[in-house]
């Protein structure tokens, strides 16, 4: 199979994730860049960053037209994340490979066995699905519970540094944290959990000039044109599939790729 063909399948798969779930591209991504695309893991994760940026920017005005983003919410969330991203993006050059790859496959296994963990109701949040006045760009005080500031800022601070070094968007993170932290409904968190994964990704990426040597951009364009395609497409599904499902069918894929890279680096 050619390499224009592989980077237009795995764009189109990262797009269905981030476009359905909210996040958790990036963590197929990475892996797709280095075994089937032939980046090294530093360049993989910088290359992760670009793809994820655009395709959550191109996914963040679908939602935002439909009201699902808390801009207020989400910037503040966001604001602690961006010096940890920055700080991360500095030292993941620096990171032996090995030791990348296998924190990498780490967090996608946390990811995989967060999403498989059954969902628990948010104290004082609507019930997911229910139509509830506000649900729209502005916020909501009659949706949201009181927030902490100090534990809103850490969940911020290290969603930021695990998108700084490792290139992930932060997205499968993000989503539980708007909704546990911040109290926001599945579908707010989900569009709001994009502009974080923007803003994050952004500021990793204003700290990774040097790793920009490895990367294919002809590799790089086709993966980046299927994915922002492919989150559309993620939107609609989910829209008519069950977001349960949908997170189950997730977890088990990303189990298998974070057991495929744990072996792979240990062996």
């Amino acid at each position: 199979m050619s390499v224009l063909i592989l980077a237009l399948v795995a764009g189109a798969v990262v797009g269905l994730a981030l476009g359905g779930l909210g996040g958790g591209g990036s963590v197929l991504a990475v892996p797709a860049l280095i075994y089937l695309l032939g980046f090294t893991p530093v360049a993989a994760t910088t290359a992760s960053l670009i793809i994820v940026t655009l395709t959550s920017i191109s996914s963040l005005a679908a939602h935002a037209r439909d009201g699902n983003v808390r801009w207020r919410s989400g910037l503040l969330f966001a604001a602690a994340g961006i010096g940890p991203a920055m700080l991360g993006g500095l030292a993941a050059g620096r990171i032996p490979t090995t030791a990348l790859t296998i924190a990498f496959s780490v967090t996608a296994a946390l990811a995989a066995w967060r999403m498989l963990r059954p969902s628990r109701p948010v104290q004082g949040s609507p019930i997911q699905g229910s139509p509830a006045q506000g649900d729209a760009v502005h916020d909501s005080p009659a949706e949201d519970r009181p927030v902490r500031p100090p534990r809103a800022a850490g969940s911020g601070a290290g969603l930021g540094a695990v998108t700084g070094v490792l290139g992930v968007g932060g997205g499968f993170l993000a989503v539980p944290a708007l909704v546990g932290v911040l109290g926001l409904r599945m579908k707010t968190a989900v569009g709001t959990s994009l502009l974080v994964i923007v803003i994050n990704s952004l500021a990793a990426l204003a700290t990774r000039t040097g790793t920009a040597d490895g990367l294919h951009w002809a590799v790089i364009a086709p993966f980046t044109a299927a994915a922002i395609l492919g989150a559309w497409d993620g939107k609609r599904l989910a829209a008519k599939i069950s977001g349960n499902r949908l997170q189950q069918v997730f977890a088990y894929v990303l189990l298998a790729v974070a057991a495929f890279m744990l072996l792979d680096s240990l062996i």
